[in-house]
């Protein structure tokens, strides 16, 4: 299975007007979505905090993180956005998978909608 991409746009919550839309890379093994500086700062976003995350070889990281709408698929859903290095490429992480009700099918690499459960 190849990687999986998906056009997302990411609002301001306090002026949904200012947003920014890209392609991201769908990363089931990150937990929150990551966005280019430039582009929160470019939309009134600025961090709200800053969390520690274990990178995929091992380091840690101290990240900002601010909070924004992130719309993909005729869905949204609110959540963390790491502010990422101006470079780095936009992923969609697991906590926005998951609170739509989205899962990567294995065979064809796509993402479909699952059931979401209440109790």
């Amino acid at each position: 299975m190849g990687e999986t991409h998906v056009d997302v746009t990411i609002r301001n919550p306090a002026d949904r007007r200012r947003c920014w839309e890209g392609s991201f890379l769908v990363d089931t093994g990150a937990t929150d979505s990551q966005v280019p500086r430039r582009h929160l700062e470019a939309i009134g976003l600025s961090p709200v905090s800053n969390r520690e995350y274990v990178l995929a070889d091992g380091r840690v990281s101290r990240d900002d993180v601010t909070v924004a709408l992130i719309e993909f698929m005729d869905t949204v859903t609110g959540g963390a956005i790491i502010f990422g290095e101006d470079e780095a490429e936009p992923l969609l992480g697991l906590t926005a998978l998951e609170s739509t009700g989205f899962d990567v099918d294995p065979v064809d690499g796509r993402l479909k909608k699952t059931r979401r459960l209440r109790r």
